[in-house]
């Protein structure tokens, strides 16, 4: 038994560049969506983001599903995805559907339990409590338990491979449930994704309206900010339209210092403050640690820049910190617009946030 908990943060995985050896591994399809906690209390339901946001306000339709689960308490982790045709997740689909209040037509797909009708999970293995989850309750519908492979996980990353998915989680199925980033619980990228801080923006050009690219980076696991590029398809006509507005309210100084592999910055970035979070697909990195061939997929509004930290790629490239400049159009803007005034704060109901 145990006092049923107000708060948890949620365990994350750590990222792998292969699959793990040796046996005790459970595998899941990695879904590209948002991490939800998902709290029952006696028919009352709360729904809260990795960051600790509650959105339960803003998904009424998922939170009246789990009040009809048959169960005095319960503490669920799971995935938030929208499902294209296929059956493939689409996070732009997940996007597009919060913003309009279409919450549902998404699908939950649950993977662990930390508490049930009055028993702490937390410190069970795995495969037991997926056990006690799958019989918590008659998953279907748009409430589904994450099937999981007991086994080398290999197979199953050749699959996601194959059905162009993002990748899969390998977990120890002996491990207890803990909070933060844990080795027992490994992801493994199918596919060239990943969530990119917003270091600036690009003017447009020709008759593109709103921006031309966001400029990409991240954080190495030493805090040091590192340059990866910019992004400038995948947009559409009102996302471009919109981002010129959140980073107007975001406009910045440049930072202090940036990594940067080959050539210079080009001079015409206009930078913001990093707060935004925003996921990328691309073909391949460059040998001077940009991305190729990216396309934007989403705002990920359930993260913060500070979570994204990755292993440097190509580390033997040469690398330098530098001294970014503001752009000519920064400085006169800074100026004048913005003399003795306090500028707007950023609104994240432009990209889909509840209002």
């Amino acid at each position: 038994m145990g006092r049923f908990p107000l708060t948890q943060v949620p365990q994350l995985a750590a990222a792998a560049s292969a699959v793990p050896e040796g046996p005790g591994w459970l595998s899941e399809l990695k879904l590209d969506g948002y991490r939800l906690l998902v709290w029952v209390d006696h028919g009352r339901v709360r729904l809260v983001t990795r960051s600790g946001h509650d959105w339960t306000e803003r998904m009424p339709a998922l939170a009246k599903r789990f009040q009809a689960l048959q169960v005095k308490t319960a503490l669920i982790d799971g995935e938030l995805v929208a499902l294209r045709t296929d059956g493939a997740p689409s996070f732009h689909d997940l996007q597009n559907s919060l913003t309009h209040g279409r919450d549902g037509t998404l699908y939950f797909y649950s993977f662990d339990i930390l508490h049930l009708n009055g028993w702490d999970l937390r410190d069970c293995k795995l495969i037991d409590r997926k056990r006690v989850l799958e019989g918590a309750h008659k998953w279907g519908g748009y409430l589904r338990f994450t099937e999981h492979v007991d086994g080398d996980p290999a197979a199953l990353l050749a699959e996601a491979r194959r059905l162009n998915l993002e990748g899969i989680i390998a977990k120890r199925a002996d491990a207890a449930y803990r909070p933060g980033r844990r080795p027992s619980w490994l992801k493994i990228k199918a596919i060239g994704r990943e969530d990119f801080v917003v270091l600036g923006w690009m003017p447009p050009g020709g008759s593109r309206q709103g921006i031309g690219s966001l400029v990409l980076g991240f954080y190495d696991p030493l805090g040091r900010l590192h340059y990866a590029g910019s992004v400038g398809t995948g947009f559409s006509d009102r996302e471009l339209l919109d981002y010129s507005l959140l980073c107007e309210a975001l406009s910045s100084t440049p930072p202090a210092s940036l990594v940067v592999a080959g050539d210079q910055l080009d001079r015409t970035i206009r930078w913001i403050r990093p707060e935004l979070v925003v996921e990328v697909s691309f073909t391949a990195w460059s040998g001077e640690g940009r991305v190729r061939h990216p396309v934007y997929l989403g705002l990920r509004e359930d993260k913060v820049a500070t979570e994204v930290v990755m292993e440097v790629p190509d580390p033997t490239a040469e690398r330098r910190a530098v001294t970014p400049v503001a752009s000519t159009s920064e400085r006169s803007v800074s100026s004048s617009r913005w003399k003795g005034a306090v500028p707007p704060q950023p609104k994240r109901a432009i990209l889909g946030e509840a209002t």
